[in-house]
């Protein structure tokens, strides 16, 4: 009988990988925040091609079932006016250039309208999403400009704070020297401008006070492009219950950050450690690269065996899918993997090549074709949508 068993348990288990497989291509799938762009800016990468390093090139993307891109413009907080707005056109600029280059496979979009005739000519839909309200420097006129160049989302602070939004990490740690709480009425006419523009408002690194004060000024639904759920693990980044339940009621969406310190809660202890145990040579990377997140990537792919180790299971980030769509429905959660922003991932989601182990993991906790297509790409289309009127 053990015999027949073992066959017929195999034979299960391809049906339903081969049936995961059928869901995931037939969805279109979107990824709202990958940070690759201010990577390649320095490893020069061409991106048509597949990469040994790094978690995003088209190849991969194209294995992964990935239909749409948000690409991640970003500086860090030591930019500033003068130097952060032609940092962000600079990224804008290399994404342009691996457009014009491979125009049969990827091609930029500004609406809803525009990613579905991409995905009918088979290619890659790429989009613009600005990380950081310090790249606008103060200036509704560069607002114009990277709106005119594609911008879809503005994530209205990153760590940093800016003259008139609170972030939340300074709103935790800084909270007593702040000299102003939230959004400004400046911060308030920008998201207003950003609504007239039909460019969402995203709300991931912005504070607690920041983000009530956004959802009381916008007339149009906002996405937080990479965020976990707080009640999971308690990180200043994660939103929680009540904020999941405030954007749900906006009518926006949460898409999941893949970033390991923001799916499990034991990480930040063990990486510290880690981190400890490598100090100078990661000191001697940041020296290298001028920016500890990269030195901190190329430190883990280093020490690739041990690093793995630290690495949460997969299941720690269908957790947190589950959760917020059992919280505050499946309309309001997406996908937003922070590749190449980060260090470590999940064991498994080593690149753009492995979302069907998404899908594949949503059928076995019995969400339908139709659920899983929502929180794939169709939640973030809406939003889209209802931003651009496309």
């Amino acid at each position: 009988m053990k015999k027949l068993l073992l066959p017929l348990l195999l034979f299960s288990l391809k049906l339903s990988a081969q049936n995961a497989q059928q869901v995931h291509q037939k969805a279109i799938l979107i990824d709202t925040h990958n940070d690759v762009l201010s990577n390649q800016l320095i490893t020069k990468f061409d991106l048509a091609k597949r990469q040994t390093e790094g978690n995003f090139d088209i190849v991969r993307a194209k294995e992964g079932g990935l239909d749409a891109q948000i690409f991640s413009i970003w500086c860090g907080e030591s930019y500033g006016k003068g130097t952060a707005f032609a940092f962000a056109n600079r990224e804008i600029d290399s994404l342009y250039a691996l457009i014009n280059r491979n125009p049969d496979k990827i091609a930029l979009v500004r609406n809803s309208a525009e990613l579905k005739k991409a995905v009918k000519q088979n290619k890659l839909a790429a989009l613009v999403g600005v990380e950081g309200g310090h790249m606008i420097e103060d200036r509704l006129d560069y607002i114009d400009s990277l709106a005119k160049r594609g911008m879809c989302y503005l994530t209205l602070t990153w760590n940093n704070s800016t003259s008139w939004a609170t972030s939340a990490r300074d709103e935790v740690t800084k909270k007593d020297s702040l000299p102003h709480l939230g959004l400004t009425d400046f911060g308030k006419q920008i998201v207003h401008h950003l609504n007239d523009l039909g460019v969402m408002v995203d709300v991931s690194h912005v504070g607690e006070r920041t983000f009530y004060d956004v959802l009381a000024t916008s007339s149009k639904p906002v996405i937080a492009s990479h965020s976990c759920a707080y009640t999971l693990d308690p990180f200043r980044r994660n939103l929680k219950d009540d904020q999941l339940k405030a954007l749900a009621k906006n009518g926006g969406v949460v898409c999941v950050n893949f970033y390991s310190g923001f799916v499990d809660s034991a990480y930040t202890s063990k990486v510290n450690v880690f981190l400890h145990q490598h100090k100078a040579e990661l000191d001697s990377l940041t020296e290298i690269y001028h920016d500890v997140d990269l030195a901190n990537i190329r430190l883990n792919t280093i020490y690739k065996t041990e690093s793995d180790q630290l690495r949460p299971p997969l299941s720690l980030l269908i957790k947190h899918i589950d959760y917020i769509a059992k919280l505050i429905g499946v309309d309001h959660v997406g996908i937003g993997s922070d590749f190449d922003g980060a260090e470590s991932y999940p064991l498994g989601m080593d690149s753009v090549s492995d979302y069907p182990k998404i899908t594949e993991e949503l059928l076995k906790l019995n969400y339908s074709e139709k659920d899983i297509n929502k929180i794939l790409g169709g939640n973030v289309m809406r939003v889209l949508k209802a931003n651009t009127g496309k």
